[in-house]
């Protein structure tokens, strides 16, 4: 077990409260009252029911002859299956002395790979993933304005609906950064590593989007399942991409707050010059976000006050991100009343 859980390993996972050494190197399964936090069979029901809605959501579109939906949920998968596992073991794809070891997750109902993947998260990214697009997509812009301002959009939209998640997931124990690690989790904003806020937050999915549209649209079969493939594969270069002007300063938490402020920045500007109605909105758009949102912010006021000793997230930057994908809902609900009568799908 030495080769999964070495000395940093150990201490992360000592720190929430389990030993690497014990754990199952295929699936852990356990009751949801025995988990660290009482949050923690709450956000996975909120995620993995999620997931459960947003797959019905993007057959149903798929059926209606729009494949998009349904190439995005799978790509996710796709995207999840090719950057985690370099992630969580380093070793294993000669990577060790360029990643290190980054962090771990808490242990939840079900987990896979030594407990280093839960089941939630294989969910949270077509959830994420899925809440974005549509979002974005009901609200008019990618029939407006196209796929690459589409993107952009949905770069913005995953940036405020992910990080009231990932500000807050440290202090409850849903996993634990390894801030020993200089490499990757440093410079951070509060308990986050900046490169996670920018790189997972906001370039992977806006980039996944773009390549999902414009290679999947209007396809079928197994051109569309071959396509949607690429897309997953091709999405972890896009963050290498993106990484690469914070690696040639030393200043790199500016560099990397001037990348997050242009997503704001971009972002919201094609939000906010959109015009017209939106797409009749589907069943999905219309209460997920919004519970999603909702379930967000109970945990936030779960947590108040910190007291226990835990990494604490930036509160003032979740604040923002709440508002900012409050106002997200807010346009679509607007622009949705002005929407062509058709049945909503």
């Amino acid at each position: 077990m030495s080769a999964v859980c070495g000395p940093e390993a150990e201490a992360v996972t000592r720190g929430l409260g389990f030993d690497c050494h014990t754990v199952s190197p295929v699936v852990s399964v356990r009751f949801p009252w025995e988990l660290a936090h009482p949050t923690m069979p709450l956000l996975e029901l909120l995620i993995i029911g999620g997931a459960i809605f947003a797959l019905a959501h993007a057959l149903r579109r798929h059926r209606d002859g729009d494949p998009v939906n349904l190439a995005l949920w799978c790509a996710s998968l796709v995207y999840l299956f090719v950057i985690e596992p370099p992630l969580y073991f380093p070793e294993w794809f000669g990577l060790e002395r360029q990643y290190g070891f980054i962090f771990a997750h808490n242990q939840f109902t079900v987990q896979f790979m030594w407990d280093r993947l839960p089941l939630y998260i294989i969910a949270f990214y077509p959830v994420i993933s899925q809440l974005a697009y549509e979002l974005i997509r009901s609200l008019g812009i990618f029939r407006r304005r196209g796929p690459a301002a589409g993107s952009v959009a949905v770069a913005f939209a995953c940036q405020v609906f992910y990080e009231v998640f990932d500000q807050l997931g440290p202090q409850l124990k849903w996993w634990a950064w390894n801030m020993d690690n200089h490499l990757v989790n440093h410079p951070a904003l509060a308990s986050v590593p900046m490169n996670s806020m920018l790189l997972f937050a906001s370039v992977s999915m806006g980039a996944m989007t773009y390549l999902v549209v414009r290679l999947t649209s209007g396809r079928h079969g197994w051109s569309l399942a071959a396509r949607t493939l690429v897309a997953g594969i091709l999405t972890p270069p896009t963050m290498a991409i993106a990484g690469i002007p914070a690696s040639f300063f030393d200043a790199k938490a500016w560099v990397l707050g001037i990348e997050l402020a242009v997503v704001w920045l971009a972002g919201a500007w094609i939000v906010l010059s959109n015009r017209g109605p939106a797409e009749p909105l589907s069943p999905f758009v219309r209460t997920y976000p919004a519970v999603y949102l909702g379930g967000m912010a109970a945990f936030w006021i779960s947590s108040l006050p910190a007291d226990e000793g835990t990494p604490v997230g930036s509160r003032p930057y979740a604040l923002a991100c709440f508002i900012g994908a409050g106002l997200l809902l807010a346009a679509l609900y607007r622009a949705s009343r002005t929407a062509p009568a058709a049945l909503s799908r």
